[in-house]
């Protein structure tokens, strides 16, 4: 989280950046249900980032391939980007996740009343109208979703928080299948992973030695 505030920090406006950490620090909203910490929340019930702490390590990447992007647009095709309007979009793309989750047993999480009946983006792009943040940041989290997002991205803010978003995504989506493949090939039974680190130490010893270190560690953690 520290890392997080650091990262908000490098936004020049001031006053883009006063609302940025205050986001950050204060998400509640004016509506019932209960929100989970930013640092708890899962970056979703299973497809992503489906483990506690996934948000606030989602968001960190998603902010970090940002930057590679700015970087990119401008140093090698000659273009300008806004870097004040991508960073901070990138940190408040999925904040409001917090209220659309909620714990499912030890580890697990499902998604929640409150998320049930009103999505991350239409709470999020509400609050931010609310709390008078500029146009051109609302449109970047309202288009970043890709085809389940209300609007496609129409500026390159926009366009690049929303690649940067899928592709992280989908690094964790494929990472989180693998591994738990490789679990129930040798287990028999399916099982979700706790963190990345959990999924890529099960795909590291399948690649060093084979099916033979996934049956022993898989045996000893997951039986």
């Amino acid at each position: 989280m520290n890392e997080l505030i650091e990262l908000a920090s490098g936004i020049g406006d001031e006053g883009l950046r006063s609302l940025v950490l205050e986001f950050l620090g204060v998400p509640d909203v004016g509506v019932e249900g209960e929100r989970l910490p930013f640092d708890v929340c899962p970056g979703g019930a299973y497809v992503h980032h489906a483990y506690e702490g996934g948000l606030l390590q989602h968001t960190v990447a998603v902010v970090r391939l940002c930057g590679t992007l700015c970087d990119l647009v401008e140093d090698v095709y000659g273009g300008e980007v806004d870097r004040d309007t991508v960073l901070a979009g990138a940190l408040l793309h999925d904040v409001m996740k917090c209220y659309a989750y909620s714990r499912n047993g030890v580890y697990g999480f499902r998604t929640s009343p409150m998320g049930e009946r009103l999505d991350h983006l239409s709470l999020l792009v509400a609050e931010m109208y609310r709390r008078s943040f500029p146009l051109d940041v609302i449109h970047v989290v309202a288009s970043h979703h890709g085809d389940k997002s209300p609007i496609k991205p129409k500026t390159l803010e926009a366009l690049l928080v929303s690649i940067a978003d899928f592709a992280d995504s989908e690094l964790s989506r494929q990472m989180l299948r693998a591994a738990e493949w490789l679990v129930r090939d040798s287990t028999g039974s399916r099982r979700m992973m706790r963190s990345s680190e959990e999924a890529l130490e099960l795909l590291r010893v399948k690649a060093l030695e084979g099916w033979n270190g996934v049956e022993r560690l898989a045996s000893g953690k997951y039986k």
